[in-house]
């Protein structure tokens, strides 16, 4: 378990963090949403999915979250942008590298975007699936997520 003062840190830098992005939200409520959803995901949940996440939210039901991550209430694309340069301010180093990796998301319909039966490394054959790539950062100072992209084949 996290000491007092590591949680503080903590808490101090994901304020500031949300700082950093809260203007990419057009309105308060969907803003103050995806910090409770953030702060869901990162608190000592003993299952972290939708049901639990919303209800440390004090949501009744996931729906609200749900629409909020899938609606145009917010520029993901902006977000990404600014958490990557924050990372890179506070993880920058001259030892860092990049890691590209993909990875596969079986799935048994066809209503998702980018399914089709391909190759999946993960299930280690071909498998109706999404293909999703992720660019990752990682220093002696630490390591995290910066980008991401559904592959989405030409058929």
């Amino acid at each position: 378990m996290l000491g007092g003062q590591v949680l503080a840190e903590w808490q101090a830098g994901l304020d500031d963090l949300f700082a950093l992005v809260a203007s990419r939200f057009y309105r308060v409520e969907p803003r103050r949403l995806a910090f409770a959803y953030i702060r869901g995901l990162l608190a000592p949940l003993e299952r972290r999915n939708g049901w639990t996440i919303a209800e440390h939210a004090g949501r009744r039901s996931p729906n609200a979250v749900q629409e909020m991550l899938y609606s145009p209430c917010w520029k993901p694309d902006l977000v990404r942008d600014d958490v990557r340069d924050y990372l890179v301010k506070h993880l920058g180093s001259a030892d860092g590298v990049l890691i590209a990796d993909d990875t596969g998301f079986v799935k048994k319909g066809v209503r998702s975007a980018g399914v089709q039966r391909q190759y999946s490394g993960t299930a280690g054959k071909v498998e109706n699936c999404q293909i999703g790539t992720f660019l990752a950062y990682a220093t002696p100072k630490g390591r995290a997520l910066i980008d991401r992209e559904l592959y989405l084949p030409k058929s």
